[in-house]
This record gives C-alpha cells, structure tokens and sequence, in this order.
C-alpha cells in the first residue's frame, strides 16, 4: 500500500523572493506537486509569483481559485473542493506544496484549507513551514520599531470594519499593527486621526513587490483622501517613553 505524502503549507513573505525562508526554498525546489491560491479564475496568483524562483524544473502546479468573498458557504465550498484535489495527490504518495503569503497560521488561506483535509481525513499528514510576515517586512523597510522594551504589539485584520477592535488596540499604548487595508483606509485613517496617531504611523502596500509603495506621510495622505489596496499594512509604533 502506497504511503500518503504531506502537505507543506509554506510561508513565503510577503513578496520578495529573497525572503523565502532556506527550507521554503528546498521544499519548492523537491515538490513534484505545488497547488497555488488565487483569487480569480485567470488572475495572478502572487504566492505563485513569488515561489517561482524557487521551483524545480519537473514541478507541477495547480492553481485553485479562493475567492475573497463574504459568502461562507461558498468559501467553504471551495476549500473542501482544493482539499478533496490535494488529498488525491497525497493519497497517491507524492508530497504536496501550499506556498501562502507570510506566514501559514497568520490569518492565512493555509489555516482552512488544513481544516478542511483534516475534517475529509484525521490521519492526512500535514506540516507548517513559518515566513516572514507583512509587518516584519514593512517595518524593515520602513525602519519602524515594532516590539519594544516589555510594551505590547496588537495585530488587527480591519477586514471585519471593527472600529472599536482599532480604538481599543490603539489605547493599549503599544505598537499596533493594521493589515489587510484596501478601501477601508480613509475610515482607518480617521480612527488615527482620532487618536492623535497619524503623525508616527507609516503604511506600506505590497512590501518587497517591484509596485511597492511607502507612506511615510499618513497626515498628507488623510488629506487625499486615498484609498489603496487590500495587501497594505500599516503600523503605529508606540509612543516614545519619555
């Protein structure tokens, strides 16, 4: 009987191929099988983009579409249809690659489509391998301190529109960090604004990509009344202690 493979959902950063960790790499460069997420039938898949490099020249891959909808249901569908077409190619002995954007159990993609083979089989073998998450890169490219001293770090996805989940981040007096922006930055910004925090925040959107953009000015842009793009990040560090 044919031994089942493992999935190795592999964090791979936020965008630059350079910062695809040594074990990512050798695991993409041996994968005979690597299934990428997009999320658009035809559209880029930029986990793929940035896994490319790293791939081997027999390496087959599928890209399955995980749409970015608020239909539960229908995301629910798609992952139970990836991870039936996953456990086949692990079923049939092979091991399987997932690279994902940052790191696989921060608010990733990897963490349903683990628990949708686990629900279609409790024995399936599966592996985390950690990346290099958004906010470390846009805090190195920004130079801003993100954990300081015995000062906490709060981590908010604002995809929910939490307002209240921001305002009470923000009041912990630590650093905050604020993924997945898209057309919720003006509201974000006014949050900010609010709390007397647009002056030291900074925000990056697609950190490490060649359309890497910086903010430096989040007072400036306040007054644009821009938005941007859903792989945005901004971080408010902590108040300097006096």
């Amino acid at each position: 009987m044919t031994e089942p493979g493992t999935l190795h959902c592999l964090g791979i950063g936020p965008g630059d191929p350079e910062l695809v960790t040594v074990k990512a790499a050798r695991l993409l460069g041996s994968a005979r099988h690597v299934v990428a997420p997009t999320a658009r039938i035809k559209s880029e898949s930029l986990a793929l983009a940035i896994a490319a490099p790293h791939l081997g020249a027999h390496t087959q891959v599928h890209e399955r579409v995980f749409p970015m909808t608020a239909d539960r249901a229908e995301m629910q569908a798609r992952w139970d249809e990836s991870a039936g077409f996953i456990d086949g190619l692990l079923l049939a002995g092979d091991d399987v690659c997932f690279p994902t954007l940052g790191d696989p159990l921060l608010y990733s993609t990897a963490l349903y489509l683990a628990r949708a083979l686990r629900r279609r089989r409790a024995a399936v073998r599966i592996a985390f391998v950690p990346g290099v998450t958004a906010f470390s890169a846009v805090a190195a490219i920004t130079q801003v301190p993100v954990g300081e001293a015995k000062r906490p770090v709060t981590i908010v996805p604002t995809a929910d529109d939490d307002a209240d989940a921001i305002r009470r981040a923000l009041a912990t007096g630590g650093a905050v960090v604020l993924m997945k922006i898209g057309k919720r930055l003006g509201a974000i910004l006014d949050l900010l604004a609010e709390a007397s925090a647009l002056e030291r925040a900074v925000m990056v959107s697609r950190a490490g990509r060649p359309e890497q953009q910086v903010f430096t000015d989040l007072v400036a842009l306040h007054r644009q009344g821009a938005d941007t793009e859903y792989l945005a990040v901004i971080i408010v560090p902590a108040l300097e202690e006096a």
